[in-house]
């Protein structure tokens, strides 16, 4: 099935009969956090795009990664073929190192590493997620480094009762999670627990290993209110991956049979993450509010072959923050400090490499009637430093500064209007200063982008559509010379491009949802590159979906996946022989749910579309190239 066909097809579902009108349900409604400050989404001056419980739950997606690539407009894709550390990518910077420049945060607390291993997003279970917010082209007040294309925010919830659940599939898939929760007027208490294997889809390798993968995890929450104003919390997260994934096929291999091995060891790495938190919030007086948070993180990332490489990471992250919530004002201003070390014993180029960030930052609303204006401003301070066991020790710094204007227009109670101007940075991660054998390579400088949205929002009981336009000037973009194998700056380029969100509560059980994204990403200035496309970013990117609810326990859904192609990954002068295929995925999902028990069936990748990541020339990783089916079962007590 093409995605016109499919389109067409939600297109004609989408025509509801005379007069079932009346019986419609309204949808959720949806408030975005971004400021800190809860604001409904109509009325906020910047573009989001947010994911409800009750999305989550009608999706039939097992984990983060699946619902991220299936439901929104974000790219993702397995790294290389690693699903637990995905790329992502968001407005055009490239689906290799997009990630870098999204913020992810769950309940605040960053994700982003401090190199240019992607974030960890499978540690978090998606049966713990309340919301997803994803904000585009603005958040580099409140977040700092890294926010130049936008966030992505996962809020979790507190669990109640206790569940367990499990699940069966093809090529060897079992998961089981049980989750447990207590909440009282005093006390909360959470914990989960998930445990995630695969046997391989693809063909054994070399030293007769398929590529298996195995995640397991644990969460766990306490929260105390020892009075109304306070509320102190401990929160502990753990996580544990053994996986292996395939190397690169040439055109013809991936043509021929996509699971087969060409003559490889598969990439073996192993991750442990280990986290705490500690928070507390007190309300000061009314519409006053004080946070505080600090965490840290002991993390391992080991690869065992087929190029062993050892490397022990150290974060330590600090939040506070102040926010007022006034009749007509808003103010949220804060401290925020990220201080991280990867350690890294080898027996060769060995060294301790540290990035620290220090940032302050205020963001204000003011409301005067239909009218919403915002702004603010953060300084922040990111320090380098590398010490070699051997040979001499190299530092560096930079002060950085971002700032967001925005106003929103209410035209009336279904129409709002909002524009936001956003100037934002990325500051390198320390993988940039190292070339390709190892050595010390140098510092680099940070990107800076200058991004303009605007758009509008049309909120009705049934309907929320959302249109936004964009432009994004950067200077200095960070990338990796597939030529010199040394990172370094492109030093002039452009995004540009249209997003369209709609969700359409069509009828009494039936629901579609439409994700569109146009974007164009240009090299504007830069040796050998000026003019070209940027590499790796599909100019169109589409995700639609259909929920139908027969009867009560029954749901039903549907959804189909299609990115267009682009220029391989490594061809930044658009010269490659191959680009980067169309990417497609028709995803169904029933479940049937009947007082405390629930049954869920699942298949991925209907239609069996062999997709791939283009590197470049004859370099293909095979990704969702297999039919994955799953069936599940969930007992609540």
């Amino acid at each position: 099935m093409s995605s016109k066909t499919l389109a067409a097809l939600c297109a004609g579902l989408c025509i509801t009969p005379a007069g079932a009108r009346d019986s419609i349900p309204t949808l959720d409604e949806i408030v975005v956090t971004a400021t800190r400050i809860a604001t409904p989404d109509i009325a906020a001056p910047y573009a989001s795009e947010v994911h409800t419980r009750s999305r989550i739950e009608q999706s039939g997606a097992a984990t983060l990664y699946d619902y991220l690539s299936r439901q929104t407009s974000v790219h993702v894709l397995p790294s290389y073929g690693n699903r637990f550390t995905p790329l992502l990518d968001m407005r055009g910077y490239g689906i290799a190192i997009g990630g870098q420049n999204i913020v992810v945060s769950v309940d605040g607390l960053r994700l982003n590493n401090i190199d240019g291993m992607p974030q960890l997003i499978s540690m978090i279970p998606l049966a713990d997620i309340e919301r997803i917010e994803i904000t585009k082209g603005s958040g580099g007040v409140m977040f700092g480094d890294g926010a130049t294309a936008g966030s992505i925010q996962i809020h979790t919830r507190a669990q109640q009762g206790v569940s367990v659940s499990g699940s069966l599939g093809n090529h060897g898939a079992r998961a089981a999670t049980a989750a447990a929760g207590l909440r009282g007027e005093r006390v909360m208490l959470g914990v989960s627990a998930v445990r995630d294997h695969v046997d391989g889809y693809a063909d054994r390798d070399v030293s007769g290993h398929r590529d298996a993968a195995t995640l397991r995890s644990w969460r766990g929450a306490l929260e105390v209110k020892p009075v109304d104003a306070l509320r102190i919390g401990l929160d502990m997260t753990g996580a544990r991956i053994d996986t292996r994934y395939p190397g690169p096929l040439t055109l013809a291999e991936f043509k021929d049979d996509p699971a087969q091995n060409s003559g490889n060891t598969y990439n073996h790495q192993k991750i442990e993450s280990d986290l705490w938190r500690l928070r507390g919030d007190l309300e000061l007086a009314p519409g006053w509010r004080v946070s505080l948070a600090h965490a840290r993180e002991d993390k391992l990332s080991h690869y065992l072959a087929p190029f062993p490489f050892k490397a022990e990471y150290e974060y330590e992250s600090d939040d506070l923050g102040l926010q007022y919530r006034g009749p007509a004002i808003d103010l949220s201003v804060g401290w925020q400090r990220f201080d991280g070390v990867r350690i890294s014993r080898n027996g060769f180029a060995d060294n301790d490499t540290r990035k620290k960030n220090s940032g302050v930052y205020a963001q204000a609303g003011y409301r005067l009637g239909s009218i919403t204006l915002a702004g603010g401003a953060r300084r922040e301070k990111v320090d380098y430093a590398y010490t070699p066991t051997a040979g001499g020790a190299n530092q560096d710094g930079h002060r950085l500064t971002a700032w967001d204007v925005g106003v929103n227009h209410a035209v009336d109670a279904t129409l709002s209007l909002f524009a936001n101007y956003d100037r934002a940075f990325q500051a390198p991660d320390i993988d940039r200063f190292f070339n390709f054998g190892g050595g010390f390579n140098g510092f680099i400088t940070p990107t800076k982008s200058r991004t303009l949205s605007a758009g509008l929002n049309h909120v009705t009981p049934g309907n929320r559509l959302k249109l936004t336009v964009f432009r994004a000037d950067l200077d200095d973009e960070i990338y990796f010379n597939p030529v010199t194998f040394v990172s370094t700056n492109l030093d002039k380029t452009h995004k540009y491009g249209v997003e369209l969100q709609d969700t359409w509560r069509v009828g009494a059980n039936l629901a579609a949802s439409l994700n569109y994204t146009y974007t164009k990403a240009v090299i504007d200035r830069e040796p050998g590159y000026a003019g070209a496309d940027l590499p790796g970013v599909p100019r169109h990117g589409v995700s639609v979906g259909l929920n139908w609810q027969p009867a009560a326990a029954w749901s039903l859904n549907l959804a189909h996946t299609w990115r267009s192609g682009a220029y391989a990954a490594d061809d930044f002068a658009n010269i490659f022989a191959q680009r980067q295929a169309a990417y497609r995925s028709t995803d169904f999902a029933v479940r049937y749910r009947m007082e405390n028990i629930e049954i869920l069936a699942s298949v991925e990748n209907l239609f069996g579309e062999a997709n791939g990541l283009w590197i470049r020339d004859d370099a293909i990783y095979p990704v969702n190239f297999t039919r994955n089916w799953r069936l599940g079962l969930k007992a609540i007590f």
